[in-house]
């Protein structure tokens, strides 16, 4: 015997490494990316109406906001740091100097 949907059910999973969080309610699922807002909506009605399902899903795919977060650039380890410059010694001026 199934459960009957009511309210909202989500679950988190990871594609090709990055977390997703997937969205089920009765109108339908929402893919996004963990921790946005916006991503991927289908409805249940468009996904099983045969060929408004395959137009809402390229539509869906062209405008949704579900592109992984870019990878920050990493330094090799093995590369020297670069030398430190030694500071510059300031004078005062003879006039300001202390006595």
């Amino acid at each position: 015997m199934t459960t009957k949907l009511n309210g909202l059910l989500k679950r988190e999973l990871a594609i090709n490494g990055e977390p997703y969080t997937l969205t089920l309610s009765e109108e339908g699922f929402t893919l996004t990316l963990k921790g946005r807002r916006k991503g991927l909506d289908i409805r249940w009605a468009d996904l099983v109406g045969g060929d408004a399902a395959l137009a809402t899903a390229l539509n869906a795919s062209l405008t949704a906001n579900i592109a992984p977060r870019a990878k920050p650039a990493t330094k090799p380890k093995n590369e020297p740091k670069p030398a430190a410059r030694p500071k510059a010694k300031t004078r005062r001026p003879a006039s300001s100097r202390r006595r």
